[in-house]
């Protein structure tokens, strides 16, 4: 299957700007790590900004297949779902010594004062994390694993902030300690 020039784009600049941010990661270098000739930017993306609003999607389609391939696994308990897909993190993050945190809180952290539509597309991807974890907590709850006492929304929606917070203290840290402790916090004590 041929891959479009379009995705080509993206893959290499989903790569640049998880590794340096959007705004050090400038549009020749990501046409030189895509292969494409200079001028295809422009036909593919109206501006950079346009090309930063498409990676967003990017990342959150990308991301976000990898976790429902956990959260549909009808084989486990619903919560050991959610415990797996933190722990895919934390290893995907250890192949990348601890240097690179959440794409979407990255960007969020660097762009959602400076641009509304950036803001809006972030919060959209964060709303679409927490409601994927509120779905898993409600599932959880149904099933008997989760206390009925949690209101799903909200936990997902304190999970989602503090596993955020855990990447940034593993980013300062370069290593697995915040993540794991955000996992036995979590699932050895406040779900259990």
């Amino acid at each position: 299957m041929k891959i479009s020039t379009r995705h080509r784009i993206l893959e290499a600049g989903a790569v640049l700007v998880h590794s340096q941010g959007f705004n050090h990661t400038g549009i020749s270098e990501v046409l030189r790590a895509a292969g494409v000739p200079k001028g295809s930017f422009y036909f593919y993306f109206k501006s950079k900004d346009d090309f930063g609003l498409a990676l967003i999607d990017h990342f959150r389609e990308l991301f976000g297949r990898m976790a429902m391939q956990f959260l549909d696994d009808q084989s486990l308990p619903h919560l050991m779902r959610l415990r797996k897909v933190f722990a895919w993190f934390l290893d995907y993050f250890a192949q990348h010594d601890f240097e690179r945190g959440c794409p979407v809180g990255n960007l969020a952290q660097e762009m959602s004062d400076l641009n509304p539509a950036f803001r809006k597309s972030l919060s959209d991807a964060i709303q679409g994390m927490i409601q994927a974890t509120a779905r898993c907590l409600r599932n959880a709850q149904e099933a008997g694993e989760l206390s009925p006492r949690h209101d799903p929304d909200a936990l997902a929606r304190f999970l989602i902030s503090a596993w955020e917070g855990s990447l940034i203290l593993m980013k300062v840290e370069k290593g697995p300690g915040p993540m794991e402790l955000f996992d036995r916090m979590v699932f050895d004590n406040l779900l259990k």
